[in-house]
């Protein structure tokens, strides 16, 4: 059984730092793109940063320059480092992998159970 567990959430002041960090466990064939979403109260979930096996990236606007998404592929682990953190980030962070259990089967969304992230202003 595939699990992804994050950690690294927590309280920060605004302008503070925090890097989230997220493992893929259990039996799987590969992992290809990993990310990172996030959701408010009363908003949609959306999407952070992403990244491919490759170690190609993709930011939403609003984090570009301040986040920035890494892989270890060997650890099957993707983390977020983010800096100059304002009220605003402050969300439940969700990680999510596109994973192949097996070489025969098509990769499937696989997602964390999230992680708090409390900006203080």
């Amino acid at each position: 059984q595939v699990q992804l567990l994050e950690s690294g959430g927590g309280l920060v002041q605004a302008g503070g730092s925090l890097r989230l960090s997220c493992a893929a466990s259990g039996s799987f064939f590969s992992t290809s793109a990993m990310g990172w979403y996030r959701q408010s109260p009363g908003k949609q979930r959306e999407s952070v940063a992403e990244i491919t096996s490759g170690g190609s990236t993709n930011y939403s606007d609003s984090v570009k320059g301040r986040f920035t998404i890494s892989r270890d592929n060997a650890k099957n682990t993707v983390y977020l480092q983010m800096n100059s953190l304002k009220p605003e980030d402050a969300a439940v962070y969700y990680c999510n992998a596109k994973i192949r259990t097996r070489s025969w089967l098509n990769s499937r969304d696989y997602w964390g159970q999230g992680t708090q992230v409390t900006v203080s202003s």
